[in-house]
């Protein structure tokens, strides 16, 4: 960090202390105040909009948001809360977003906002459904080549990382490292649970800037079914502890189409949200890897299902007192597919830059590239010049809903297969998605044509001048 640089984190750290300090004398004067920091500091980063429904939300006093926001700090450590607002906030929001759009200028390519690695292919669990119980424990990424890459990624803007597997907590060692030589970083891993114990838990509470995502499946016989007997009380175990030492947690859902009842229902909410659970990562199951179920892959009904319940949840008065994300029909906010850099990418345990954590296929390795080399791959221009790969955004995907554009997008660059244990070709892995996509886009395109839409002001490669030069638009 720069001179100023340091001062401003100094700064803000200065009146972030005091205010937290005094925040249980006022607690909703004292949040507010919190918000109007950041709204000084992000100069227009985000929608004023939502700014504006924060300060909103905290000055009725009431709804679940202001609930949320009286639970987190009511649940977590105070240190560590300021050292996750300063990572979040002035290093990912404020010098992270402005970085990453001139740099996407720069060098006229895809320059992500997050960025997910596999510090390890090993894991203690064998899940259904998911390509890494095929790996074993071979691959790799060193501390030095981690440090390597968030180095090289504050360089392009990029604050904030995630950590995925394998289970990355075989490594959180190294992770806790990592966290500390980077204060300035936000991290976030992905995580069974099983490994969490108190000194792990200290340890978060020391560094202050990662988070953990904890997997679980609904109810205890959904969860062990698919991850295993007993993965259902080690992650409750696990999130016991995390609330008990004040740690910042969640949930990562894998919704299927056994498990989708159970993983929206009330009764699950409401229990995740007395553990602790502050947000929900859900994701849509992809058929990757050899033997991946079909079946298992949503039905249209259920995605509709998921689209409304989404936005019931997340409504101030309807919903609960969390924060949910939904990887797949999020895509409206934020402009349809996120993969290959727009918005993220994935580097696996061997080093290969993949343009998504479910698209195991590359054209550069960090071994023998930096990240930006591999940003202007064929590989990952083709994603930037391709994106989005519909324009109705409830089908984002270039593998589940536009499974041709995967397969158009392979063929053309000629990337290899990076399944660490057999290779999957593109026809292979998109035949999997054929039948589902085709079910799926009249539906979505009601659904599309009827609903009101966020105008996400992104600007794809279409738009620029080079773009618009290419496709002849004005």
């Amino acid at each position: 960090m720069t001179i100023i640089e340091k001062a401003e984190r100094k700064f803000v750290d200065v009146t972030l202390t005091k205010l937290l300090n005094y925040i249980d004398k006022n607690p909703q004067k004292n949040l507010l105040k919190i918000v109007e920091l950041a709204e000084k500091l992000l100069g227009g980063t985000f929608p004023q909009k939502n700014i504006d429904a924060a300060k909103k939300a905290i000055e009725s006093g009431d709804g679940v948001y202001y609930q949320l926001a009286m639970n987190v700090l009511k649940d977590l450590d105070r240190e560590m809360l300021k050292k996750i607002l300063l990572a979040m906030g002035l290093g990912a929001g404020v010098k992270g977003t402005k970085a990453v759009r001139e740099n996407r200028e720069k060098y006229k390519c895809n320059i992500p906002f997050l960025l997910l690695m596999d510090p390890t292919s090993a894991c203690n669990c064998k899940c259904k459904g998911c390509w890494a119980a095929e790996y074993g424990n071979r691959e790799n990424l060193s501390y030095e080549e981690m440090a390597s890459v968030v180095s090289q990624g504050k360089e392009l803007g990029t604050h904030l990382y995630m950590f995925t597997g394998g289970e990355p907590l075989i490594r959180k060692n190294d992770l806790i490292k990592l966290c500390e030589a980077n204060p300035d970083c936000a991290f976030l891993a992905y995580t069974n649970g099983t490994l969490v114990d108190e000194k792990f838990c200290d340890d978060l509470v020391r560094v202050g800037n990662m988070a953990l995502a904890i997997s679980v499946e609904g109810t205890e016989e959904s969860t062990d079914d698919r991850r295993g007997n007993g993965m259902y009380q080690k992650a409750i175990s696990a999130m016991k502890l995390l609330k008990e030492k004040g740690c910042l947690f969640g949930m990562s859902v894998c919704y299927t189409s056994q498990n989708i009842d159970m993983v929206t229902s009330d009764e699950f909410l409401d229990k995740m949200v007395e553990l602790g659970v502050k947000f929900g990562l859900y994701f849509n199951y992809m058929p990757v890897g050899h033997g991946a179920p079909v079946d298992l892959i949503p039905q249209p009904e259920q995605r509709e299902k998921m689209y409304k319940w989404l936005r019931r949840v997340r409504n101030n008065v309807t919903g609960k007192p969390l924060f949910i994300m939904d990887f797949q029909h999020d895509g409206e906010f934020v402009g349809g597919c996120i993969a290959g850099g727009r918005n993220y990418f994935h580097i696996n345990a061997a080093g290969d830059m993949e343009p998504c954590v479910f698209i195991h296929f590359s054209d550069s390795n960090i071994r023998e590239k930096t990240l930006l080399e591999g940003l202007k791959s064929p590989l990952f221009m083709r994603f930037r010049h391709d994106q989005p790969f519909n324009d109705n955004h409830l089908r984002p995907c270039p593998m589940l809903e536009n499974p041709d554009c995967l397969r158009d997008i392979i063929k053309c660059t000629k990337a290899k297969s990076t399944n660490l244990e057999c290779e999957e070709t593109a026809d292979q892995l998109c035949s999997k998605c054929d039948k589902f996509a085709k079910q799926w886009a009249p539906k979505a395109e009601e659904i599309w044509l009827n609903n009101p839409h966020p105008n996400p002001k992104t600007q794809y490669y279409r738009d620029t001048p080079e773009g618009k030069a290419e496709f002849g638009t004005n």
